[in-house]
């Protein structure tokens, strides 16, 4: 008796198999079609890649060609810059000095002006004694 069920059983499933196998012939055709879509769809990334650093590199380049010129063109500036500097220090000290010397000459004028002044005053009795 139990070899009439198991051989019932193994007839109902080999029954069953031709629509198994069917399913899983369809299953592993969407997975084929699935991983032919996903290579196209590296493939393409690649090229996305590929173009994306083909472009920086080109706007590096032409950044790094800018930077160049111009940081020739800065320091040039910079140099004429320090040079205008230099020649305004001059002239500025130049005329630092002569006020200096204005002021020297000033002070000294006003002191003995002062001590002359201080002197007549306090001998003002006697200076005019002198010219009557």
């Amino acid at each position: 008796m139990a070899v009439k069920e198991t051989t019932r059983s193994a007839q109902a499933q080999l029954a069953t198999m031709p629509e198994r196998v069917a399913v899983v012939e369809t299953k592993v055709d969407a997975m084929i079609v699935c991983i032919d879509e996903i290579k196209s769809n590296v493939k393409d990334m690649h090229d996305c890649l590929d173009n994306t650093r083909d472009l920086l590199a080109g706007k590096l380049e032409k950044m790094q060609d800018e930077y160049r010129t111009n940081s020739t063109k800065f320091f040039e500036h910079a140099d004429k810059l320090h040079a205008e500097d230099q020649l305004a220090h001059v002239a500025l000290d130049k005329k630092v000095k002569e006020l200096e010397q204005f002021k020297t000459k000033w002070v000294y004028m006003t002191a003995g002006a002062i001590a002359a002044l201080g002197f007549v005053s306090g001998h003002a009795t006697t200076l005019l004694a002198l010219f009557k």
